[in-house]
């Protein structure tokens, strides 16, 4: 990009996250300002556009296909995927096929269908389409994937804001926040903002616990178990 490109400067509502036991989900909200070369908005036919999108940590996952075989469900195929996004939301201010071409969809992962699921070598390009189609479905429905066009507001061709739905069962980790200018199809500028989501208190102690002293926690759990069925069962028999 030329030294007379546009300039985001990108913003979030919060970038500490804390997920509690009473955690049900939050709304991220992503704002900023589009800082023109002297201050002067572009004219043209078609304004500016705003793409955000919101990553989870990348994670491996196996994914199971299932068959019926003789009336009972069984797993048949499979596959695994080295780094899929653990987490993924974007938020545009038009569809995205209004916006940009199926290149450049592609070469910033801009979309459920252009997402770059690293899956294992050795397997044909149908298997891999079936598969990512299966596996982002899933994921949408679980409410870690999404798309939501007409999301991003513009204000005077200058300032933006977009509010992305953080759902309860979101992993923790690190998250990034990236926003795309886009005009006549060109990508114009990209920032990106981090984002740290964390379980607290008890809910930390224990993910924290089961993290760096798992034979202490397991032995500990077994023992907690083991005297909740007691005491159970001693009540039961005097009432």
């Amino acid at each position: 990009m030329g030294a007379a490109a546009p300039v985001l400067v990108p913003d979030v509502s919060s970038r500490d996250v804390r997920i509690a036991y009473s955690f049900t989900g939050a709304d991220l909200l992503l704002f900023g300002a589009i800082l023109y070369p002297g201050g002067r908005v572009p004219q043209g036919d078609r304004p500016a556009e705003i793409v955000v999108v919101v990553k989870g940590p990348p994670e491996s996952i196996m994914v199971r296909e299932k068959e019926k075989v003789a009336g009972i469900w069984v797993n048949a195929d499979r596959m695994r995927y080295r780094s899929a996004p653990s987490f993924y939301a974007i938020a545009s201010s038009r569809p995205l096929a209004a916006i940009v071409d199926d290149r450049t969809r592609a070469i910033y992962e801009l979309g459920l269908g252009s997402l770059q699921l690293s899956p294992a070598a050795g397997t044909s390009a149908k298997d891999q389409a079936r598969f990512a189609a299966g596996f982002v479905d899933l994921r949408r429905r679980a409410g870690l994937y999404r798309e939501e066009p007409d999301a991003v507001e513009i204000t005077d061709d200058v300032l933006y804001r977009a509010t992305i739905t953080i759902p309860a069962r979101v992993p923790v980790g690190r998250f990034t926040a990236e926003t795309f200018l886009i005009r006549d199809g060109r990508v114009l500028a990209a920032a990106v903002r981090e984002i740290d989501i964390r379980k607290s208190g008890f809910e930390r102690f224990v993910a924290t616990a089961a993290d760096q002293a798992s034979v202490l926690y397991g032995l500990v759990a077994v023992i907690l178990s083991v005297g909740f069925g007691w005491a159970a069962g001693t009540l039961w028999r005097r009432f």
